[in-house]
């Protein structure tokens, strides 16, 4: 159990700098544009971090940023290792998560569920 809470703090606490790496790092590259990091998931032994973020705009755009982003890892693995405590800082990669699309589809599904059934009942 401890191993779990000291695993999800350094979640946790990566991403927080990085988060802050990534508010640098869109001023010297105006095309991230709206781009958040949503979670980060840690390997069990610690040497690899999988950073989700969050990006606006088409797919193919959304593409170029992730590629974009995992060409230059080592300017946030380096952000990690100089403001975190660790033997050694995780190989980083770099994932869109689709999580906030999804909802937002499966938003707009219910809400045109919910207008089929209100134009049935009217007729």
């Amino acid at each position: 159990m401890a191993s779990t809470y000291r695993k999800e703090m350094l979640e946790s606490e990566i991403m927080k700098v990085l988060t802050v790496a990534l508010s640098s790092y869109t001023g010297h590259n105006d095309s991230l544009g709206m781009t958040s990091i949503v979670r980060v998931e840690l390997s069990k032994d610690k040497r690899f971090a999988t950073i989700f973020v969050s990006l606006m705009g088409p797919d193919d755009r959304k593409k170029k940023l992730v590629e974009k982003l995992n060409e230059d890892k080592g300017i946030f693995r380096t952000a990690i290792a100089k403001n975190i405590r660790l033997f050694k800082a995780p190989e980083i990669r770099f994932k869109e998560d689709i999580g906030i699309e999804a909802s937002l589809r499966v938003a707009q599904l219910l809400e045109q569920i919910e207008k089929e059934k209100k134009e049935s009942n009217n007729e």
